[in-house]
């Protein structure tokens, strides 16, 4: 064999795999999609996901939203409606932008879970193996209302407490399932509201300060909501851990490889045309939002908040967790990972969690649609954001849906459940 045949064979399957590899690249950046009734639903019973959308706009409640549903990797429904800002009355378009709010926990859940996989990290570690300052917590007691008449309506006032050595290290499972006591209620958030301050001038080391705040009740006797703290801290270790700045990890590692091109923490010019204006609802009517990028920075990559994305971008993340982990050849999680995520870690009995209703790592989860009085099944998990994001899948059902709105209100996350679920015919 002459050498020039040699170098031939040499090169030849690197080639390949190179041609093959660059060939796959567009059909995972690609939507696919799929008919109604290809994917079990009913293509009639769908069109009342538009009829919920149409009646809350004419209630005047929201400006606009897009609607998606997708099942076994394919999108089988994505609407567009209503303006993405009253007072230019530019129509809603399906790749609209918005602020995902706390649908960026899941996101920063999933990047933990990868630290796990890869051996750096534990569930079970304490805080205080990536930041030492967190070794010797301490929790508040919050004192008696002191005799006499109570305080008139407006006035403020301090929270009266002294303090408890904490019964044991908050380890990142608390955090992931918002049962540490950081930043969890009135007393927590007071303590550390210079801190959070601070985020977007020095980024998510801002969360180092927090070590010195009194948690709000002793780790892992309760739920309650860390809004911010706790998952800014999880994006905080992903960062020790990986070595690498948050903000690129999940670029590099999430958002690339599932092609999630219309997900960011910060919008180029172009993008901030297609931001949906932030409503809030005050005595019926919508008014601007006045701080609608509070969460989001050019610096500040929380965990708890913060990215923005179309409907369709943020939907590759969520069938990537229908389809345990992984989406279109590319595998972010082990289907031992999802599973964990998306199960019943925290029980519907724990004081703070509602009838049938867990919590997972980062999610909600149904453990009991019955007790949940919801069409969602059992097993399904998800999130919401509070400017109106709202998101689930069903892993049995490998169902995906996506609610986008930039108005915040609880009851209509459960009527765009029903919608869907309703059309859902197998």
């Amino acid at each position: 064999m002459t050498t020039r045949r040699i170098a031939a064979c040499k090169w030849a399957v690197p080639m390949t795999f190179a041609l093959t590899w660059l060939a796959a690249l567009p059909l995972a950046a690609q939507a696919q999609t799929a008919s109604p009734v290809q994917a079990g639903f009913s293509a009639e019973r769908l069109q009342r996901v538009d009829q919920f959308i149409e009646r809350t706009l004419q209630a005047g409640e929201i400006s606009g939203g897009v609607t998606l549903v997708a099942r076994n990797g394919r999108i089988v429904y994505l609407h567009a409606q209503g303006v993405m800002d009253l007072q230019s009355k530019k129509p809603m378009q399906k790749d609209s932008i918005f602020r995902l709010a706390s649908m960026t926990k899941p996101v920063a859940a999933t990047a933990l879970m990868m630290m796990v996989e890869e051996g750096k990290v534990r569930l079970t570690d304490p805080v205080s193996r990536f930041l030492p300052s967190f070794r010797d917590m301490k929790v508040a007691v919050a004192r008696p209302a002191p005799p006499g008449p109570p305080p008139a309506p407006g006035t403020p006032t301090a929270p009266n407490f002294y303090t408890v050595p904490a019964d044991r290290p908050i380890t990142v499972l608390d955090l992931l399932t918002h049962t540490s006591g950081l930043m969890s209620g009135p007393i927590g958030n007071a303590a550390g509201n210079a801190a959070f301050q601070k985020r977007h001038d020095i980024g998510l080391k801002w969360v180092e300060e927090l070590s010195a705040t009194p948690l709000e009740f002793q780790p892992g006797t309760r739920w309650s909501y860390s809004a911010v703290a706790g998952i800014d801290l999880i994006a905080h270790i992903v960062e020790i851990a990986s070595g690498q700045d948050f903000r690129e990890f999940l670029q590099q590692r999430l958002f690339q490889p599932l092609g999630m091109k219309e997900t960011f923490y910060w919008p180029t010019a172009a993008q901030r045309a297609r931001l949906v204006t932030a409503y809030d609802l005050r005595a019926g009517s919508l008014t601007p939002n006045p701080d609608p990028d509070s969460m989001s920075g050019e610096k500040y990559s929380g965990g708890g908040g913060g990215l923005m994305s179309t409907a369709e971008s943020y939907a590759r993340f969520a069938m990537m967790l229908a389809n345990g982990g992984e989406l279109n050849g590319v595998r972010i999680l082990s289907p031992a990972s999802v599973a964990l995520m998306g199960s019943k870690i925290i029980p519907d009995t724990l004081p703070g969690r509602q009838p049938g209703e867990g919590y997972g790592l980062g999610v909600r989860f149904v453990n009991d649609r019955s007790a949940r009085r919801t069409l969602v099944g059992t097993g399904s998990f998800g999130w919401s954001g509070a400017y109106g994001t709202h998101f689930w899948v069903d892993p049995e059902k490998k169902l995906v849906a996506i609610l986008m709105l930039q108005t915040p209100g609880q009851p209509r996350t459960g009527d765009f459940e029903t919608a869907v679920m309703q059309a859902l015919m197998e």
